[in-house]
């Protein structure tokens, strides 16, 4: 192996991203551990095994996704951040960004614990009702709303996840007063909402596409400003519907713990930029409603600066209690 080689191999350990250097460091055929803080079959799961799934082919190894919902999230990032050289994770939105202005205190620093690598996708909510429900606009569901204060409940995959925001920042902007129920993940929450137990919810459109054209839901709007989303053209905005400069990005991406240096995590977002690149993998996203990023840890990292400033100021203005 010449210099160049071993310079580059140099830069993938400890964290044995690549074949090549799990294999120097004596752990050749041990599986990447890729933590999902949400539960299986919820819009975090489906995206990120889009992503794992190219980046094992790409890099010849096993990569095993390991679902671990609940606590708003902070129970999977604890095990990234608890995790050894081998350990990976999706981070987002709220265990990221709006977790450190909801919650009074954190078992995890975002700051200290973790390494931004990657701005994976950002994908907008769509705002549902039952199928058979009364309510065909937004403009209905807030008189509802307002004819009758507390009533109306809308559900979420947990505390603090844009679905909960996106409904705390409509009550927020309109001074509406609903009750939010949190769930354990988003596939239970939805049975629910077509059940009829919900009123409402605002789901990542990456969960809400597919039943809405299954008829088995009734889309009212979309979170995303200026522009619709080209899988529900016919769905209009939550500005268009009456809500006035209303927006939710809900953005995902993947974090290191400690162990992770800055040069690898350099390497590791360069991987990862080959994965959103490749055809299949940005069909599946786009055909999901995600939209591929990608981009350097320096650039994932202010991200999350701005959406944790972004979301504190929400959080205080809106008189939202901070949870325990």
């Amino acid at each position: 192996m010449n210099r160049r080689h071993l310079s580059r191999l140099a830069l993938l350990l400890p964290v044995v991203l690549l074949a090549g250097a799990a294999a120097a460091q004596g752990t050749a055929g041990q599986p990447i551990t890729f933590v999902v803080p949400s539960a299986a079959g919820g819009s975090p799961d489906v995206l990120s095994r889009i992503v794992t799934n190219q980046w094992a082919q790409n890099i010849h190894r096993t990569v095993v996704v390991e679902n671990k919902p609940g606590a708003a999230g902070n129970i999977g990032i604890v095990q990234v951040v608890r995790g050894n050289d081998l350990t990976v994770g999706y981070g987002n939105i709220n265990t990221l960004a709006v977790n450190r202005s909801l919650f009074s205190t954190l078992p995890y620093d975002v700051d200290k614990d973790l390494v931004p690598v990657s701005h994976l996708f950002n994908l907008y909510n769509v705002l549902i009702v039952p199928a058979g429900s009364s309510v065909h606009s937004v403009k209905d569901l807030m008189a509802e709303a307002r004819k009758s204060p507390g009533k109306l409940s809308y559900g979420a995959s947990g505390v603090g996840t844009t679905g909960h925001m996106s409904g705390e920042l409509l009550n927020h902007l309109e001074k509406l007063d609903t009750l939010f129920v949190p769930y354990q993940g988003g596939p239970a929450a939805l049975q629910d909402l077509m059940g009829g137990r919900l009123n409402y919810m605002f789901v990542n459109s990456s969960e809400a596409v597919p039943l809405i054209k299954a008829g088995k839901v009734r889309a009212l709007a979309v979170t995303r400003l200026g522009k619709r989303i080209e899988q529900l053209p016919e769905v209009p905005t939550m500005d268009e519907a009456g809500v006035k400069g209303y927006e939710i990005v809900s953005w995902g991406g993947v974090v290191g713990n400690r162990k992770m240096t800055p040069e690898q995590a350099k390497v590791l977002a360069a991987d990862l930029d080959k994965v959103l690149k490749a055809p299949n993998v940005r069909e599946s996203l786009n055909g999901l409603g995600a939209q591929p990023v990608g981009g350097t840890p320096d650039d994932f990292r202010q991200l999350i600066a701005r959406e944790t400033k972004k979301w504190a100021e929400i959080i205080q203005s809106s008189k939202i209690e901070k949870l325990n």
